[in-house]
């Protein structure tokens, strides 16, 4: 079936569908990983997304049960050079156009992916329509150009659970760690529970108190998509438990943090989207490759010095990944240490997170 991209400056790419039929409009931002789409796919983070993969082959080792990050994919659509109608992997249990129909995400292929790429590269992530049923170029473009966006746009409630659930069980030395669900995904919670955590999620409008009554030993801000600024109760929310509970914060959670400690974010030209993003932690000097998958970023300069200590910069734009409280135990990364997919090179955050909140029990 004949499927087309329009980008709301006018620009068009044609190609055919796989996965599910209709129609869908998002940001359109690409992803540099060569490998983990199915990770990628049930990232909520790309919710409100449609994603396009540099990588020119996807789709040839299928898809199968272990490696999801959310109980459902949340991509707005899915971008690729070529998809491979062969799955051949011995954990694969279905091909991902068939795991994309079954969820009702739209699917191209075909297109030169690397032109869309240059292009977002050049003009900066836009909003977009994909469609198998509407193939009329300006009727596209012009809907592209209504569509929601991303910026002012509230999409963790879409996202986050809708009640308290335990994911684990401490054993005798596990410390009590609540993670405030913005959008979590799985592996981090994965991560926590190789430490023996007991591990409860709330959804994203608990209040402080609600949190506190339960006496976490900790908590951890998760991941999440859209615009920060947007989600204005979790701003409060972490603003209450700011110096009365550690708090670890990673990728809309260190943003969370920077606007709860009266910073500002703003939006990237195109983000940052994939496993191969350099970044330095500026107290030991090593240099992490990191996994990301970030529109927004904190504000260096809109951050108290006095409070305040940058931990970590990206080596391509010198952008904002880390902070550390000065007084407080509470520290943040806007990378994702937990990989799935990506490189284990910030794995050792989890640790430092533990032992924080083992020396502050």
């Amino acid at each position: 079936m004949d499927a087309i991209l329009a980008l709301e400056d006018g620009r068009i790419f044609k190609g055919k569908s796989f996965g599910a039929s209709g129609e869908r409009s998002g940001e359109v931002v690409f992803n540099t990983s060569m490998s983990g789409y199915q990770e990628i796919i049930t990232d909520p983070s790309y919710k409100g997304q449609i994603v396009a993969m540099t990588y020119p082959l996807i789709g040839n080792y299928g898809v199968n049960k272990e490696d999801v990050e959310s109980f459902k994919p949340f991509v707005e659509g899915f971008v690729v050079k070529e998809y491979s109608k062969i799955a051949s992997n011995w954990r694969s249990h279905t091909t991902l156009g068939e795991y994309l129909k079954e969820n009702n995400i739209l699917g191209i292929e075909g297109i030169d992916t690397r032109a869309l790429t240059l292009h977002i590269r050049r003009a900066g992530a836009m909003k977009a329509v994909l469609s198998t049923k509407d193939l009329d170029q300006e009727s596209l473009v012009e809907k592209a150009k209504n569509s929601l966006g991303l910026e002012g746009v509230d999409l963790v409630k879409e996202v986050t659970c809708k009640k308290r659930y335990i994911w684990s069980k401490a054993n005798k030395a596990g410390c009590k760690i609540t993670v405030i669900d913005c959008g979590v995904k799985y592996n981090i919670l994965r991560e926590l529970l190789k430490y023996g955590c007991q591990v409860s999620i709330v959804p994203a409008f608990t209040t402080a108190e609600e949190i506190l009554k339960d006496k976490p030993d900790g908590v951890l801000l998760s991941n999440g998509p859209g615009d920060p600024a947007a989600v204005t109760y979790v701003v409060e929310t972490v603003r209450k438990l700011i110096g009365k509970v550690p708090i670890f914060g990673i990728c809309l959670g260190q943003q969370m943090i920077g606007l709860a400690l009266g910073g500002k974010t703003y939006k990237l030209k195109f983000g940052h989207h994939g496993g191969n993003q350099p970044v330095k932690d500026l107290k030991t000097g090593k240099v992490s490759i990191t996994c990301q998958n970030h529109g927004f970023c904190v504000d260096i300069g809109s951050l108290p010095k006095k409070d305040i200590e940058i931990t970590h910069k990206n080596l391509n734009d010198q952008t904002l990944e880390g902070i550390r409280h000065k007084r407080f135990p509470l520290f943040s990364v806007q990378f994702h240490p937990e990989s799935s997919p990506g490189p284990h090179d910030a794995e050792y955050l989890f640790k430092n997170f533990i032992d924080m909140v083992k020396k502050h029990a």
